[in-house]
């Protein structure tokens, strides 16, 4: 039902209403029922057009968008198409103009033969949302066969003995049109002996028989010739001819008759040729040679001869071409049985086919969609197609199924059309591609199948962040390192693919001691290497903590952060400092040990630092240099110097020592601190003979230097004298101004109590220290001071008087100052 009626039916309705006039309820349910046909038709219409043969390519055959109610926008976006059978080739959808149009010649006759009504079926599929239509061709036919007999000549064979009313079949012309094209008459040219009488069989096949209408006379005319027509019914009327030559012939008077009129025998299609269908037979009551019966095919209709094959002296019939169920299931073939004299009968074998699996399912796949995103939902339409199988009953029923271990179920809507859908949510991180195959089993004996696989490839999206192996990773760097070493290499991991995976390390923006992290240390975006942007410093700072973002470039982007901590390994670029004794450029500083010093008797402690740290941290001391070696050691890990043995009068008074401070790095640092010791007990003593400490000659044990100048002294013995009384000369005239122009030593004193605790450290004990300098006593300028705070010094009384004596002789008791200091509680006590 079309549009224009259901528009003719509503302004049939308004009439009547407008005119006052009841509505026929017959009427009113009619077009109800036109209104509902016509609804559902927009979901699956049924269209149908009648075109004629043989029209040119690109003729139209109907407006399809109209009839169908749809836009050629609709056309357009729905990507709509035709997509069944082999009736592609013969018409074609222009969906920019919403019109069929002939694709390729048709040729009604090569592609119904016999069958009318013509026609062949298409469906036009439209997507989003999927509409299926529908379409019949009525293929209408033309006049374009004349009618054709098998024969040009035939020749027949008639005695003159044969009475009036004897029949002599002449056979049928074929003709491909069918209709009122088809054969429609026959007509015989005129003579005085033969009539023609057409018959048609129940199949609609027209063929002529002629009639004897008197006696022949062989005497007066041993031979005919006879032109037989048939003309079909067209505009313009087409016809065909055969000559007819009658030859006449003795007395006989009997024509053959079939045992049966019709024979029916089935084979299988796909038999071999050579296959026994059936045997006809027929019998002569005549003698002799007029007994004698030749059977043969009276119509050609569907190629019989090239078909089936008969026997002419027995009548058996066997198979001599290719048998296919699916093109024709049944043949009638009209068999001729003639004897000697021409006189004959005819009869009917009907040869019924039986169908043989021997057609696989074929899948047309009409839609596909490749690839789908992995977050499709389930019920995602993914591929549309049909199956056909052109066998018969069971042979051609068919079933689909598809692998059971994919995301993936058929559906089926409609007779031979199914639906693949997602029926699982699909990863692509787990599989990115599915090879799905379609099988289609039909269910003859023995079953034939048909696959179909189609490759779906699943598209990502980005559902998976950048993945570290560790949320916290750890590099170690060397101090003094040079600007720009690569320090560490972060690297993530992401599951996605392409532009989802590509991912991008961005430092955290933080503060290290005050100053931005991006001063320190840098991330490449792409490679993830870690750059020291500068020399890192052990003994400024011990560690690096530093947050990396790795972020990927989907869209929205994932980013995950990771802790990079960086330690600082020292390197020894420290050398060890000497913090105790304090050595001054001015002034000289001096140990005293007493000559009863016992043996072990701890005369100082060299106390050093060292900023580094670990083993490059780890000091031991040494005695380098020193007046007597015999008398003095130092202790390898404490830096305390001993006595090693019991101190004599024989032993200098001034002995100097050269201690070296070094720590255990690789390589290591060292430093060297020089300590002046007075082997004395009292301290007008050290006064006497430290006043030149300060103009004392560096000790050198540089042996070669000293071999050379013991040579050279030797050589210059005489100079050498010179020098030696000059140089005495210059000492006694030194000492005269000893308390003129000297400098006293710092002098360090332990109390009498004094114990080593032995603890352990860079400082372990507390040394007090009481410092005296003098200035010219012709000036009466005798300073004393206190280093390291108040009563640091104990003196005992025997001292007191001593430093008395001392300062009297060198005329400083004039001094106020130091007079003070004399009497003061600290000396006292």
């Amino acid at each position: 039902m079309c549009k224009m009626c259901v528009i003719t039916l509503c302004r049939r309705i308004h009439c009547d209403q407008s005119r006052g006039q009841p509505l026929d309820r017959v009427f009113l349910w009619r077009v109800l029922f036109i209104m509902a046909v016509y609804s559902i038709s927009n979901i699956n219409a049924q269209i149908r057009y009648s075109v004629p043969e043989e029209m040119k390519k690109g003729s139209l055959i109907g407006n399809i968008a109209h009839d169908l109610g749809l836009d050629v926008q609709r056309l357009r976006a729905g990507r709509a198409r035709i997509v069944s059978g082999d009736s592609t080739e013969y018409v074609e959808l222009k969906t920019d103009k919403g019109i069929l149009v002939v694709k390729e010649r048709i040729d009604r006759e090569q592609l119904c033969a016999e069958t009318t009504p013509c026609s062949f079926t298409f469906e036009i599929i439209l997507d989003n949302p999927m509409e299926l239509h529908h379409v019949t061709v009525e293929i209408l036919d033309v006049n374009d066969h004349s009618p054709t007999f098998a024969k040009d000549e035939i020749n027949l064979e008639i005695s003159e003995s044969a009475t009036s009313g004897a029949l002599f079949l002449l056979g049928g012309a074929d003709d491909p049109d069918v209709g009122l094209n088809a054969l429609q008459n026959y007509m015989m040219s005129p003579n005085d002996y033969f009539i023609l009488k057409q018959h048609s069989r129940p199949d609609g096949v027209k063929y002529a028989e002629m009639v004897l209408q008197k006696p022949l006379d062989r005497e007066q005319h041993p031979r005919l010739s006879l032109i037989l027509t048939a003309v079909d019914g067209g505009n313009p009327q087409r016809s065909g001819n055969m000559k007819i030559e009658v030859n006449v012939l003795d007395v006989n008077d009997n024509a053959p008759i079939f045992n049966q009129s019709v024979y029916r025998a089935t084979v299988e299609e796909n038999s071999p040729k050579g296959t026994y269908i059936t045997t006809v037979n027929a019998s002569d009551a005549d003698s002799g040679a007029n007994s004698l019966l030749s059977y043969s095919f009276t119509n050609f209709k569907g190629n019989i001869n090239d078909i089936f094959k008969i026997d002419e002296k027995t009548g058996v019939i066997t198979l001599a071409g290719v048998l296919d169920y699916e093109k024709a299931k049944k043949y009638e073939i009209d068999i001729e049985a003639k004897d000697q004299g021409g006189l004959g009968s005819s009869a009917k074998v009907i040869v019924d086919l039986i169908d043989v699996n021997d057609n696989a399912p074929v899948i047309s796949v009409m839609s596909f969609s490749s690839p789908v995103t992995e977050d499709a939902t389930i019920g995602t339409t993914i591929a549309i197609f049909s199956v056909k199988d052109l066998d018969a009953g069971d042979n051609g029923h068919v079933d689909c199924t598809i692998d059971r271990n994919t995301p993936f179920k058929l559906q089926s809507s409609l007779r031979n059309y199914y639906t693949l859908v997602t029926d699982a949510a699909l990863d692509r991180e787990r599989v990115s591609d599915y090879n799905i195959t379609i099988t289609a089993t039909d269910s003859g004996s023995p079953a034939l199948s048909s696959q179909k696989t189609l490759n779906l490839k699943v598209s990502d999206i980005n559902d998976n962040p950048p993945r570290f192996q560790k949320s916290v990773y750890t590099a170690y760097v060397t101090e003094n390192n040079p600007p720009g070493l690569s320090i560490f290499t972060l690297s993530a991991q992401d599951d996605d693919w392409n532009q989802n995976a590509r991912i991008s390390y961005l430092l955290d923006e933080t503060t290290v001691g005050g100053s931005p992290v991006s001063s320190f240390i840098s991330v490449n975006a792409d490679s993830g290497v870690v750059h020291a942007l500068r020399g890192f410093d052990y003994e400024q700072m011990k560690s690096v903590r530093v947050y990396v973002k790795a972020q990927d470039g989907g869209s929205p982007p994932l980013s995950t952060n990771v802790t990079l901590d960086i330690i600082i390994q020292d390197q020894n670029d420290n050398a060890p400092q000497v913090l105790y004794p304090v050595q001054t450029g001015g002034s000289v500083v001096a140990e005293i040990v007493p000559r009863a010093a016992d043996v072990g008797y701890l005369v100082t402690k060299v106390v050093a630092v060292d900023v580094d740290s670990g083993q490059n941290a780890w000091l031991s001391y040494k005695l380098q240099k020193a007046t007597d070696r015999a008398l003095f050691e130092v202790g390898l890990q404490n830096g305390e110097i001993r006595t090693v043995r019991q101190v004599t009068d024989k032993d200098a008074v001034k002995q100097k020592l050269t201690v070296v401070v070094e720590d255990n790095g690789q390589p290591s640092r060292s430093a060297v601190v020089s300590i002046n010791v007075a082997v004395a007990d009292s301290f007008p003593e050290v006064l006497s003979e430290f006043t030149d400490f300060t103009h004392e000659k560096q000790y050198n044990d540089n042996l070669t230097f000293y071999l050379v100048l013991a040579l050279a002294a030797v050589s210059f013995l005489f100079i050498t004298c010179v020098v030696v009384i000059i140089s005495v000369k210059i000492y006694r005239w030194r000492q005269s101004r000893f308390l003129y122009q000297s400098n006293l030593p710092v002098i360090p004193y332990y109390p009498p109590h004094y114990a080593d605790t032995g603890v352990t450290g860079t400082l372990p004990h507390g040394y007090n220290y009481e410092v005296c300098m003098t200035t010219d006593s012709r000036k009466s300028d005798c300073k004393f001071s206190t280093l390291g705070g108040q009563s640091v010094l104990v003196v005992d009384p025997s001292f007191t008087e001593t430093m008395q004596r001392a300062m009297k002789e060198k005329n400083c008791l004039e001094d106020p100052e130091l007079q003070e200091m004399v009497r003061s509680p600290a000396l006292k006590n």
